[in-house]
């Protein structure tokens, strides 16, 4: 399955200079937050492939203006052609406002998804804004990124994490993959496409 992950900045190689077969190929297109419900709604016009996605912190606009055509995977666990896609937006609390959690309020969040884990055996994708607490984190609280998605990683060991938040621009200490322990992380930053691999078994 080929991926789409974008994030915080719409990406002039798919608005601008938009040509329909850039999406060729493309499966699923994943959001991680902080770009206009508008540029999520023209992606999903020119494709097949769903769109879902997460908030970013500035995203309040979504209240008001939601992505057409584009699937909120908030406090959820997506699934698309058995690939379990879990959703948790938003960034660490520094100022009053939607989508900024505390990491007690953000681990409340996981606490409350007991259920869904349990039915659905875990997730395979952990789909984020923030990146974890000192995976790709800045230093500032801003930036600063969530323990809990560390615990989630080692608890379920999803095989990919995508986040966005923390601009490759920012600066040469953040990087566009990295890995936590079993599981690939990505910054989903402007763009970026990879091969979700499934596991094949030998049928006897």
């Amino acid at each position: 399955m080929k991926i789409l992950a974008i994030a915080d900045e719409e990406s002039p190689y798919l608005w601008d200079f938009f040509e329909k077969s850039k999406l060729e190929g493309i499966d699923l297109i994943i959001s991680c937050g902080d770009l206009e419900p508008s540029y999520l709604s023209f992606l999903a016009t020119f494709t097949t492939a769903p769109v879902i996605y997460v908030h970013g912190n500035h995203d309040d606009k979504y209240e008001k203006y939601p992505p057409e055509g584009c699937v909120s995977i908030e406090d959820q666990i997506y699934v698309y052609k058995g690939v379990r896609i879990l959703g948790l937006g938003g960034s660490m609390r520094y100022r009053p406002g939607t989508n900024q959690y505390t990491e007690r309020e953000m681990r409340k969040r996981v606490r409350k998804l007991w259920l869904q884990l349990f039915w659905r055996g875990g997730f395979d994708i952990l789909v984020t804004h923030a990146p974890a607490y000192e995976i790709n984190d800045g230093d500032d609280l801003p930036h600063r990124g969530f323990r809990v998605f560390r615990t989630l990683m080692e608890k379920y060991q999803p095989k990919y994490f995508l986040h966005g938040h923390v601009h490759m621009r920012y600066g040469l200490k953040h990087k566009r993959c990295d890995q936590y322990k079993d599981t690939q992380v990505i910054n989903a930053f402007d763009r970026y496409v990879f091969e979700y691999e499934e596991e094949r078994t030998n049928e006897l």
